[in-house]
């Protein structure tokens, strides 16, 4: 894993962990949102593996499925998470109140840790979170 990926990784976890906490709070259209970044922030990490990297989020999608779903290095699942995450972004953020059902962000979120897990078998493992305690 390079350190690029790592933090990107790390991001994506924290993510996550966001995507999580407005769950709970019942903030489903900004939960789903974190949900979408915390797959992009992985599909940016394969693609850093391969040197690879794009500034629009569409380009990120279309070259993840592109170099993995597609050739089936990465289950072709992964891509489909991916892109439903970003059009349930895009609802989130710029849609009217309340676009997102909780159905819709809790699947988003299980998704996104499904994806987690994965990259982190295939790309290697993150550190444990440290917590600060303040």
């Amino acid at each position: 894993m390079t350190p690029d990926q790592q933090d990107l990784l790390e991001k994506a976890r924290a993510s996550l962990d966001a995507a999580r906490v407005l769950f709970a709070a019942g903030h489903y259209d900004f939960a789903a949102p974190r949900a979408y970044y915390s797959m992009f922030y992985i599909a940016e990490a394969f693609l850093e593996g391969e040197g690879l990297a794009f500034s629009k989020h569409q380009a990120v999608i279309a070259a993840f499925g592109h170099q993995f779903a597609h050739t089936g290095r990465v289950p072709r699942e992964f891509h489909h998470y991916l892109t439903e995450a970003f059009e349930l972004r895009h609802g989130g953020d710029y849609g009217p109140p309340k676009t997102i059902t909780e159905k819709k962000a809790q699947e988003a979120i299980a998704h996104a840790q499904l994806f987690l897990e994965f990259a982190e078998r295939l790309i290697g493992p993150l550190p444990p979170e440290r917590r600060d305690n303040a």
